[in-house]
């Protein structure tokens, strides 16, 4: 009896052992390939990194190198600032806003003197105060603009005398005019006296010199010597062939002694002239610069003046031993100041910027796309995902696990499941194994 129980149970066993073999040869375990395991993904990271697109060589590669390291930081590596054409970006944009500024300041320049050029240079040291140069004054190589006024508006040096009236250094106004009424280079003396002609009586009137003190009175300015007769103070009806003296005049307090009878007044009405550094009027027969400068020969009045600059003109021209020392150091002086000044706003404008309305919004939005972007992911992994794409094997292992939903199957299917893409594996069937008839009870 036991013996029949033990072979009843090694019987029992044996399907079971069958049933192994079968599935051991019908479905074989699957071979994975061994990769490394990926670096673990910090849980902010919301999306998978770019895909890395195909480079035919490495110069490629170090292209896109160095166009991820010239994009700015904080800017995502798909969207680059976009660029507009401006003016200020130019090579031309400084020299075009030199020349503007030059045609400005012309523009302004003839709206306020109403002439044509409206500076001149002066050529000489006949308006100096002395040998050096001192600022205010009319000094050589010094830029004056002539304002073109009417007869009334010119005040002589004795009108100045009376009304405290003074310009440039002493009583009365500068004004510059044509000698005799022409030539190429005008005259910048002031205006003393005017004299007026009268044809019928071969006389002068000089009615500027009312009310001042003449004659014997004490500190007096003028007296008027006639042929036969002693001193005395007419302003009017002054004949040809008397004197007219002048006290203390201009900058060099001297006196004039000027004969009516003269042919170098030129028997006409004008403006008695001289430089605050001349010892003798232009109308003397001292000097013979010109005759009575008539109205029509005036260009204009002295209102204003560019120091310093005119001397560059006369330095061209071979012209400079007038010029003052001091006037050379100021302009140098002046000229590096105005090259820091330009310096300052180019850079001013560099920095601040003058932009349409279109490129401003522009920055704004990639700024602002930048902010997002640099919130979404952070530095470390910023740092991260670049330092994987620069190793090709890491790469190769990410690739199935960023594929992995589209994975094909290594592991072949059962017989009794029909292949669902493709051709049809094909299949054999295995002859089933001769059971071993069991032994009845009856045989035992």
């Amino acid at each position: 009896m036991p013996r029949s129980a033990s072979v009843r149970r090694d019987e029992d066993d044996e399907p079971e052992d069958d049933e192994e073999e079968d599935e051991e040869e019908g479905e074989e375990p699957p071979r994975r390939r061994r990769t490394r395991a990926p670096p673990r993904r910090s849980q902010r990271y919301r999306r998978p990194p770019p895909v890395r697109r195909w480079r035919e060589s490495e110069r490629d590669e170090e292209e896109e190198e160095e166009e991820e390291a010239s994009t700015p930081r904080g800017l995502p590596p798909s969207r680059k600032r976009p660029v507009y054409w401006r003016a200020r970006d130019s090579l031309f944009f400084e020299p075009l806003v030199a020349v503007a500024i030059i045609v400005v300041l012309l523009v302004a320049l003839f709206a306020y003197t109403q002439n044509w050029p409206p500076v001149y240079v002066v050529e000489s040291n006949s308006m100096q105060h002395g040998s050096t140069d001192h600022i205010g004054l009319i000094n050589t190589g010094d830029l004056v603009l002539a304002q073109k006024v009417p007869l009334s508006g010119i005040t002589p040096y004795v009108t100045g005398l009376q009304t405290g009236y003074s310009t440039y250094g002493e009583y009365g106004d500068v004004i510059l005019y044509w000698p005799n009424g022409q030539g190429s280079t005008p005259i910048i003396h002031r205006a003393i006296l005017y004299l007026q002609w009268d044809p019928s009586g071969y006389y002068y009137n000089a009615t500027d010199l009312s009310g001042l003190p003449c004659g014997t009175q004490s500190n007096p300015v003028y007296s008027y010597i006639p042929e036969n007769g002693p001193p005395n103070c007419n302003t009017t009806g002054l004949a040809i062939t008397g004197t007219l003296d002048l006290y203390r005049i201009g900058w060099e307090s001297v006196n004039v002694s000027l004969p009516l009878s003269s042919a170098s007044l030129g028997q006409q009405s004008g403006f008695l002239t001289m430089g605050d550094n001349n010892p003798w009027p232009d109308q003397s027969p001292q000097a013979g610069l010109s005759t009575l400068a008539e109205p029509g020969w005036i260009i204009g009045v002295a209102r204003g003046m560019i120091p310093w600059f005119g001397a560059v003109k006369l330095l061209l021209q071979g012209q400079a031993g007038d010029v003052p020392p001091q006037s050379w150091q100021f302009l140098g002086l002046t000229i590096v100041g105005i090259i820091l000044v330009a310096f300052g706003i180019h850079y001013a404008f560099r920095t601040e910027g003058i932009e349409t309305p279109l490129r401003r919004e522009e920055e704004e939005e990639a700024r602002s796309e930048a902010e997002s972007a640099s919130a979404e992911e952070s530095g470390p992994r910023r740092w991260l995902s670049r330092l994987r794409r620069r190793h090709p094997e890491d790469e190769e292992e990410e690739e199935p696990e960023e594929e992995a939903p589209q994975r094909r199957r290594t592991r072949p299917p059962p017989s009794h499941t029909p292949s669902r893409r493709g051709r049809p594996q094909p299949h054999v069937r295995r002859a089933e194994k001769p059971r071993k008839k069991r032994r009845s009870d009856d045989e035992l």
